[in-house]
């Protein structure tokens, strides 16, 4: 088995921190005060959170659409997978903080799909599912408890 290249994976739980961030200025308000005063409204609560997913979603369409130019059989197929996430996105997100969480944990999820049929098709590195498997819990229990909070 070949293991996730270090960056990649550094890079991937980074790109967890805005939603880590975004959950915890929503549980703590000494947080989300300090958030406030030093970044500004856009970067706290579930704002950055539900910002950053849409953009996020949108992203991995592209990383999907690139992996689709690797396709020789069933090529159309992934073009047309890849944007999925992007207009879910589109479509869904932005009717409130609680549905847009849902909605967005939803189309990680769903996402993670996508990943494990261009995996099959073998359009992504090895590794690439045990990464989106772990980055996609992160996300998905951040979007989940923004959802219930």
């Amino acid at each position: 088995m070949q293991p996730i290249p270090r960056a990649a994976l550094l890079l991937g739980l980074a790109g967890l921190l805005p939603f880590v961030w975004s959950l915890a200025t929503q549980i703590s308000a000494p947080l989300a005060d300090i958030g406030l005063s030093t970044l500004g409204p856009r970067y706290v609560g579930p704002f950055v959170g539900l910002q950053y997913g849409t953009i996020i979603l949108a992203f991995m369409a592209g990383v999907l659409w690139g992996f689709a130019t690797k396709a020789q059989t069933a090529a159309n197929i992934c073009y047309a997978l890849s944007v999925i996430p992007a207009l879910w996105a589109f479509f869904l997100v932005g009717d409130g903080p609680t549905s847009s969480a849902i909605f967005l944990a939803i189309g990680f999820i769903g996402l993670l799909g996508l990943d494990f049929v261009y995996w099959q098709y073998g359009l992504t590195p090895p590794w690439w599912m045990r990464l989106r498997m772990l980055l996609t819990g992160g996300v998905v229990t951040c979007l989940t408890l923004t959802a219930l909070i």
